[in-house]
């Protein structure tokens, strides 16, 4: 198997030096882009198999790469920035962000995030899988795709595992550090609104009305749950 790749987008050197190193010893190779013109250069030429995006950058910013980017590609990103306010790491993940990381950080935090994310990227479905249909909604885990009444629904990658994990087990409640720990594969440096912020995603492409939910069900005081 090849060794994934990674690209770094940070403006600030002795950050992105330091993630890169960490990243090599733990077996990766690694990529740095300083500003976010150059960025999308690169990224509409290559993917990589993992994006580090920082939101303050020369040039365009974080969130503009990560709408270009959700317009073509479930690419899994991590945002890193100095930003702390709940808002902008909300924004972040409702544009597509699969995690969140706020300077100053541990590299050895940010390296853990990375590996569960590409341990969830490796995993290989298994032979029994198949595809679930419940009424018009199809969820295909071979092909990773969804359809709605025919037309096909496009999910991030994180929303795609969110929702097969629900629909696997109908009516299952799961709280949020199950799902954490589930989908993200890790829990202890992620905050649990992440969880929310995706389920809220995934019914506004799923639900007929996403404030008033028939399949993805809050289940108060204990979490969520797939209504069949």
């Amino acid at each position: 198997m090849q060794t994934p790749e990674i690209l770094i987008v940070e403006d600030e050197p002795s950050i992105a030096e330091v993630v890169e190193l960490y990243l090599r010893r733990a077996g990766y190779r690694v990529q740095i882009v300083r500003d976010g013109n150059a960025a999308l250069e690169m990224l509409d030429q290559h993917l990589p198999d993992l994006l580090i995006l920082d939101v303050m950058l020369p040039g365009v910013d974080g969130f503009y790469i990560l709408r270009w980017l959700r317009d073509r590609s479930d690419l899994p990103v991590i945002f890193i920035t100095a930003r702390r306010e709940e808002v902008d790491r909300i924004a972040g993940l409702e544009l597509g962000a699969d995690d969140y990381v706020v300077k100053p950080f541990s590299p050895q935090e940010l390296v853990s995030r990375v590996r569960a994310v590409m341990r969830r990227l490796q995993r290989e479905t298994s032979n029994n899988e198949k595809p679930l249909t419940y009424d018009d909604l199809t969820i295909d885990p071979q092909t990773r795709l969804v359809t709605l009444a025919g037309r096909e629904i496009t999910l991030t990658s994180r929303e795609f595992d969110l929702l097969w994990l629900l629909a696997l087990h109908p009516r299952q409640v799961f709280n949020r550090q199950q799902l954490l720990e589930r989908v993200w594969g890790i829990s202890e440096y992620i905050d649990p609104s992440t969880v929310t912020v995706h389920l809220r995603r995934l019914r506004e492409k799923i639900e007929l009305d996403a404030s008033h939910p028939t399949r993805l069900v809050t289940v108060w005081g204990v979490g969520y749950k797939f209504e069949p």
